[in-house]
């Protein structure tokens, strides 16, 4: 999957991978197409950080979640 392109399918992929890593526990108030495409890079940000990471701390994850908020449109 090359997530350099910003389509419909990879704001899903990153969206999914995130809550799945993060184990988001109200995963299905965070969908794809909350998320506004002119923010891909940051969303593509946000995504590479989370995937190199193994774990998290209480505050990065909160932190991580207000980012994505701020995202939403």
């Amino acid at each position: 999957m090359n997530l350099t392109e910003n389509t419909p399918e990879n704001i899903e992929y990153m969206i999914e991978a995130i809550k799945d890593k993060l184990r988001i526990a109200n995963a299905s108030a965070v969908k794809a197409s909350h998320f506004d495409d002119s923010k891909y890079e940051d969303l593509k940000d946000i995504y590479d950080m989370v995937m190199s990471r193994s774990q998290f701390s209480i505050s990065e994850m909160e932190a991580i979640v207000t980012e994505l908020g701020s995202l939403r449109k």
